[in-house]
């Protein structure tokens, strides 16, 4: 998907939802942002960092480290309970097992599964899922931009508000940036701009 002519900014603490038909490059564009994908022109500059003067590894890191991600499936693992769903994104990043642990439990009591702890995936709701996929995306301790991508397209109409009430309510109180791909103009209207993308390029929203 072509992205011409795409200049988009978002501010520090801003809270921000993309929105488009499908197939009008919201994904392609969360990609770019998420440096797995680059353009073939132009500059791609996320938490001061060029993505395209940087290493494969080097954007690798920025995006373990810094910025959380949050997907329409929340792809847990069955294996594993639910805090060990959250912790093993710390252990990938060398955190040690207790201490991972210890911090999954602190984020999971932050989006309210402290009753969840032990629970396998397969015995979650589906809003249960995505708050267990956004404690995972914000268990790093220096997390600054928050990247979800139609995170609430599975779910039913009370789970999508509390569930984007829980994602952008986390986000401000945390002072994390963060950029949202919708259909849902209940989710869109939670946000602090929408921008609406058509075509591969952004329009000023009516």
């Amino acid at each position: 998907m072509a992205l011409p002519a795409t200049d988009l900014c978002l501010a520090e603490g801003e809270i921000l939802a993309l929105m488009g038909p499908s197939g009008s490059g919201k994904t392609t564009l969360l990609d770019c942002v998420l440096g797995t994908r680059l353009p073939t022109s132009g500059r791609v500059t996320v938490l001061g960092v060029d993505l395209g003067g940087r290493s494969p590894s080097e954007v690798s890191r920025l995006r373990r480290r810094s910025i959380g991600i949050v997907a329409q499936n929340p792809q847990l693992l069955p294996e594993l309970s639910v805090v060990e769903n959250v912790a093993v994104a710390l252990l990938f990043n060398g955190v040690p097992r207790r201490r991972a642990l210890a911090r999954g439990q602190a984020v999971l009591e932050e989006v309210g599964l402290s009753d969840a702890m032990t629970k396998r995936p397969g015995h979650l709701s589906g809003g249960e899922a995505q708050r267990v996929a956004l404690a995972r995306a914000l268990a790093q301790d220096d997390v600054r931009l928050l990247v979800a991508d139609e995170p609430t397209a599975a779910l039913d109409e009370a789970s999508v508000i509390a569930t984007t009430d829980l994602l952008v309510g986390t986000a401000r109180t945390r002072g994390v940036s963060v950029v949202v791909a919708t259909h849902d103009r209940a989710v869109a209207a939670r946000c602090d701009r929408v921008q609406m993308l058509r075509h591969g390029s952004l329009m000023t929203p009516s």
